[in-house]
């Protein structure tokens, strides 16, 4: 606003001096110096505030390159941190994958084993059933027992069933269906028909023979008759009139036991039998020790031949021995009966035997070990 009024002043001063130069130089000068003081002052006002805006720039543009530098220094600082940091990282994250591939590679080969490892015990399992099996086969058919494939078949099944290998459920069920096959059959008792021959053997000695029999048979009764005979009745007592009389009932009654002993021994002295074996009554005594012991041979011979399956050889045996016991022994004896049973039993009872084959075991073992 100074300076807006001073103009019309000049103005109107250069108004007046051109109406008079001197008298407008003068009112001039002094406020030209006034105005020209009134701007050196104001420049200087103005270059000190800006000098002063000048040192609080540099002042703060010197302090925020100061934190600059420090927050460069802690940035590169962090910066090298990280950097070993990423190296570090990297080393490990390099060593973890090193480890991973090789765990990966430990873990595929422990799996390989492992299943090696199975595929080898299931091999195992498979060869040693296969193998008890088929020996138990073979001494089957030796001895025509199914006793060893029995305990051979039961053996597999609970090996089996301790192994708890899925593929090899079909070998199992093979095994179950076989075993009752092989159970089945009607197994003949050895060792029973063994001792039912051994007990004949005992009674060999004890059976009467045909003709001992029939004389004992004669003696036996010859021995009912006298023990049966009426004992004499005493005599009746007789007065003295009748003295004749009881002395002749006395003798009459022992003339008739005296006839009736004559006619016992004489009937003795001749004897009528019918002998359906001509050459059983022909044995003499000292000859039924070598029959016994001819028949005790026999029965050894069937016992060996039952021993070793051989059931042609023992019932050829066991019919021979019936037919010398019917041939030279009393039918009529217990005893005699008891042994033709016992020896009836053991021929009937000694036959041999079809056990079954154990195919469907051996092809799933098979099929099992491919």
């Amino acid at each position: 606003m100074p300076a807006l009024e001073a103009a019309p002043t000049v103005a109107t001063a250069g108004t007046e001096a051109a109406a008079s130069p001197r008298g407008l130089s003068a009112h001039v000068w002094p406020i030209t110096a006034a105005v020209l003081a009134l701007c050196s002052l104001s420049a200087l006002g103005l270059a000190w505030m800006g000098n002063s805006r000048l040192q609080a720039l540099e002042q703060e543009l010197v302090r925020r390159q100061a934190s600059s530098q420090g927050d460069a220094s802690e940035a590169r600082a962090a910066a090298r941190q990280a950097q070993d940091l990423t190296r570090d990282t990297a080393a490990k994250v390099a060593l973890l994958d090193a480890r991973l591939a090789e765990v990966a590679l430990q873990r595929g080969q422990l799996e390989e084993l492992m299943q090696a490892l199975s595929r080898s015990r299931d091999e195992n399992v498979v060869g040693d059933v296969d193998a008890a099996i088929r020996v138990a086969l073979q001494q089957t058919t030796i001895t025509g027992s199914a006793e060893p494939l029995v305990a051979a078949l039961r053996q597999a099944d609970e090996r089996l069933a301790r192994h708890k290998q899925p593929r090899l459920e079909g070998v199992r069920r093979a095994v179950v269906r076989d075993l009752d096959r092989v159970k089945a059959v009607s197994v003949i008792d050895v060792a029973t028909l063994a001792i039912k021959l051994d007990e004949v053997v005992r009674l060999l000695d004890e059976l009467p023979l045909l003709s001992a029999a029939d004389k004992s048979s004669e003696l036996a009764a010859l021995r009912q008759a006298r023990a049966e005979k009426p004992a004499a009745k005493p005599a009746p007592k007789a007065e003295a009139d009748e003295g004749w009389q009881a002395w002749l009932n006395a003798a009459q009654t022992r003339w008739s036991d005296t006839a009736g002993q004559v006619w016992q021994e004489a009937k003795s002295l001749l004897r009528v039998t019918r002998i359906n074996q001509p050459e059983a009554m022909l044995i003499a005594p000292e000859q039924s020790y070598f029959l016994r012991e001819n028949l005790k041979l026999r029965l050894l011979n069937a016992r060996l031949a039952l021993m070793s399956r051989q059931f042609d050889t023992a019932q050829s045996d066991l019919r021979d021995t019936l037919n010398m016991l019917d041939r030279y022994f009393d039918g009529r004896s217990r005893k005699v009966v008891a042994a033709s049973e016992l020896l009836r039993q053991v021929q009937g009872q000694a036959r041999q035997v079809v056990v079954p084959r154990p195919d469907d075991t051996l092809a799933a073992l098979a099929a099992a070990g491919r």
